[in-house]
């Protein structure tokens, strides 16, 4: 069971904002120049990156009027993502101070750190008023927490009546054993990983109604297969891409990822629920 010195030990990388500044120069960039498209490589740690921070988030029916929470940002890089195309404020909450002072880094430099604040906490514990907001998302995010039910309950505690949530996790789909390390953990002392049905249920029983449920596994082999492709016709890594926030062993986590996925054991898998009105 991860707890949450380990957690936050295994995303902490030493010097993030000075990286990515260095990739950011190398795309031909200043930090003036910089936009959140040009972060989107590095700041959305998730399969499928951008294009599924946007099939997933549109799901969610968010509004400019909203005030939405951000349930584990990391970098931010989806809550710049909501803030820019719906017009929303965001809050973001992570357990790695660097994440999140990496995350306001970057928010100042793409002009929504009006929009945004990004602090540390902790999903099962959130520092919140209770139906504070209007739409709320957790994105790769339960891998890390083993008491789903914890999480459901604060979920719905800080959501509005009406609102909706959406979680986007990689999921148990089968039994058997998983090849380490992968991006959220590097042993299976580090990942708390559950099957859709377990969610479900730990949103059911907090008071959510489930409204929508689609496996992602598909568009996972996909993605690995581009960013496969991309890696071989490339001469190096990208400027900017999650292989800096993985550090020396992204190889080898993107591979135990992909074998995972390809045997069925693990999937991403997005799940919408609404608090009754």
């Amino acid at each position: 069971m991860p707890d949450r010195e380990l957690v936050s030990s295994h995303y902490t990388h030493g010097r993030l904002v000075e990286a990515i500044a260095e990739g950011v120069g190398r795309l031909g960039k200043t930090l003036d120049e910089v936009t959140v498209a040009d972060l989107a490589p590095v700041d959305e740690f998730h399969v499928g990156g951008r294009v599924a921070t946007e099939a997933f988030l549109d799901q969610l029916d968010i509004e400019a009027a909203h005030e939405v929470l951000d349930v584990g940002c990391g970098l931010g890089g989806a809550s710049r993502f909501a803030a820019e195309r719906y017009g929303c404020r965001v809050r973001g909450i992570d357990l790695t101070p660097e994440y999140v002072a990496t995350g306001n880094t970057l928010c100042a430099w793409v002009g929504l750190a009006e929009r945004i604040t990004l602090e540390v906490g902790d999903a099962a514990a959130l520092a919140c008023a209770d139906a504070r907001f209007d739409r709320a998302f957790v994105m790769h995010v339960g891998m890390n927490i083993a008491d789903k039910a914890a999480l459901a309950v604060e979920l719905f505690r800080v959501t509005r009546p009406g609102g909706r949530v959406g979680i986007y996790d990689i999921m148990r789909t089968q039994p058997g054993e998983l090849a380490y390390p992968v991006p959220w953990a590097a042993s299976a002392s580090g990942s708390a990983l559950a099957a859709p049905q377990d969610y479900k249920a730990a949103l059911e029983q907090a008071g959510f109604t489930v409204v929508a449920e689609r496996n992602r596994r598909d568009f996972a082999v996909e993605f690995f297969a581009r960013l496969k492709a991309r890696a071989q016709e490339g001469d190096g890594p990208p400027p900017l891409g999650i292989h800096i926030l993985m550090g020396e062993t992204a190889p080898q986590k993107v591979r135990n990822m992909i074998d995972n996925i390809a045997r069925d054991l693990i999937a991403p898998v997005e799940l919408v629920a609404e608090k009754p009105s």
